[in-house]
């Protein structure tokens, strides 16, 4: 319950407390938030923004994302899609390190990282151009940057 009028707003309340929270509270609540990201990245990166065109023409292709003709605005939605995926993928499995079925767990999300690209490469159309090692990269960042941080905390202590 909120406390009355105690002069704490509620942006204070609900966050973090060291105190009050157990970690494995927030492990369970950073897991829905986490996969709730990677599912609504998943579908984005499926059904693009748009939709898909149903039929050739005009310079178009069944199949491939109406956004794309923004070539710009769909690179973006591309790089931020992707990173967002991938990042929620990393802290999926992050989480459940140790977990039971974790080997499960890390097959299970290999395949849905597979799956990703295929699709966000079959839904692009080809004469874009799009430079999927771009892409590759984008999805590689936060666990290098994971992996940087994590051999300078090393360094440091």
């Amino acid at each position: 319950m909120i406390p009355k009028s105690t002069g704490k707003s509620w942006f204070r309340y609900f966050q973090y407390d060291e105190q009050r929270d157990s970690p494995a509270e927030v492990r369970n609540i950073l897991l829905i938030i986490v996969a709730l990201i990677a599912a609504a990245t998943f579908q984005a990166g499926v059904n693009p923004p748009g939709g898909l065109w149903q039929d050739n023409g005009n310079g178009h292709v069944a199949g491939t994302a109406i956004f794309a003709t923004e070539r710009h605005a769909y690179y973006v939605f591309l790089i931020s899609n992707t990173l967002a995926f991938s990042t929620s993928i990393l802290v999926l499995l992050s989480l459940t390190y140790k977990f039971p079925f974790h080997f499960e767990i890390w097959i299970a999300t290999t395949s849905m990282i597979v799956t990703y690209g295929s699709a966000v490469f079959a839904v692009t159309p080809h004469h874009q151009h799009v430079h999927f090692r771009y892409l590759l990269f984008t999805a590689a960042v936060p666990f290098m940057t994971r992996a940087f941080i994590q051999m300078f905390h090393k360094c440091r202590h």
